[in-house]
């Protein structure tokens, strides 16, 4: 219950302007996103030369980003571990997509594909810190979302699907360049 009223107490000064100090959250999150894409190449390389010191590295690998996800996903349920684990591996590789999408010149087709990417990462926030319930995610296709109060509700005008509302709370809660 301390967690509920800490992170309520935070929320707090968010609404009073002040920006609540993931930052260093946010930088382990992509750090954790690339170890997963890490852990991937590996498997490929492996595959691809037969080579066991790639697994003894994808496995080293594995252990340091099980080790960090801890560090964000204190609490978890069910299979919130790995729905968290996929949602910043999928995050990842739609940036990915967009990214070589820019590169080609179509920056429309890489917005869709940002936006996806950023709209998984907000579903990732929302799970780890308490804004959304893992029943919730199921009944999202009603545009469904339960906050933990009713102050951390974004000011918005509209019908918003749970999405675009957990993206205005990242947008608000997360401040990558707060050193």
């Amino acid at each position: 219950m301390s967690d509920i009223n800490d992170f309520l107490a935070k929320v707090k000064k968010l609404e009073k302007g002040e920006k609540l100090d993931l930052s260093s959250d946010e930088d382990l999150s992509i750090a954790i996103m690339n170890l997963i894409s890490i852990e991937e190449h590996f498997f490929f390389t492996y595959t691809k030369t037969n080579d066991a010191k790639y697994l003894d590295l994808l496995k080293q690998v594995r252990e340091m980003r099980k080790s960090l996800l801890k560090r964000i996903i204190k609490d978890y349920e069910g299979e919130v571990w790995c729905i968290s684990k996929h949602l910043l591996a999928a995050s990842m590789r739609l940036m990915e997509v967009g990214t070589k999408f820019l590169t080609k010149g179509d920056k429309n087709e890489a917005a869709g594909f940002f936006q996806k990417a950023y709209q998984l990462y907000s579903l990732f926030w929302g799970l780890n810190l308490g804004l959304v319930e893992t029943k919730e995610i199921k009944q999202s296709r009603k545009n469904k979302i339960q906050f933990i109060s009713e102050e951390i509700k974004p000011k918005v005008t509209g019908s918003m699907g749970i999405f675009a509302k957990l993206g205005e709370i990242v947008k608000k809660a997360i401040d990558c360049c707060k050193e």
